[in-house]
């Protein structure tokens, strides 16, 4: 089965992608969104190092949650800074040190960081122990490392690598 179907939830996922893009629920569609969802992970299989599993689908879920919230106060958050002037902000580059190992989790963790306004990942460190991160205004760099780690490390080394959050 695995050989007709590498990744079920990928497959899965593209099939309610494709029909939120069409906005329209009709037989055609899904029958569409079906065909690309096995085809796609098909095509693709063979370019996967490794096999993804989630160990913990509520944390995600719960991770998933805390992200989208995350995406809509940052949003109020640089709207605001932007308001006040640029003379007030306070950037800084601070070193998160990863706790995550698997590629999986250091790419859903920069990806993260990088989709959540007012934050960037900059840069990985040879050792992929180290992962260089910009905000546009913080006034303790600490304290965003412990958010970070907190908040998004934490749940992801649940979910795709089995540690304890």
């Amino acid at each position: 089965m695995r050989r007709w179907l590498p990744h079920p939830l990928l497959s899965v996922s593209l099939v309610v992608l494709w029909l939120l893009l069409v906005n329209e629920f009709s037989t055609g569609h899904l029958v569409l969104g079906a065909l690309l969802g096995w085809l796609i992970p098909f095509a693709t299989s063979r370019f996967w190092p490794e096999q993804i599993r989630i160990r913990h689908p509520g944390v995600l879920l719960r991770f998933l949650g805390v992200f989208a919230v995350d995406i809509v106060r940052g949003c109020f958050h640089v709207a605001w800074l932007i308001l006040k002037g640029p003379a007030r902000l306070r950037p800084v580059f601070v070193e998160v040190p990863l706790d995550v190992e698997t590629d999986l989790a250091i790419s859903l963790l920069a990806n993260t960081i990088s989709l959540t306004p007012g934050t960037v990942s900059a840069l990985l460190s040879w050792d992929r122990r180290t992962l260089i991160v910009h905000t546009i205004d913080t006034d303790d760099p600490a304290a965003l490392v412990a958010e970070i780690k907190q908040r998004y490390e934490a749940p992801l080394k649940q979910v795709f690598e089995g540690g304890n959050a």
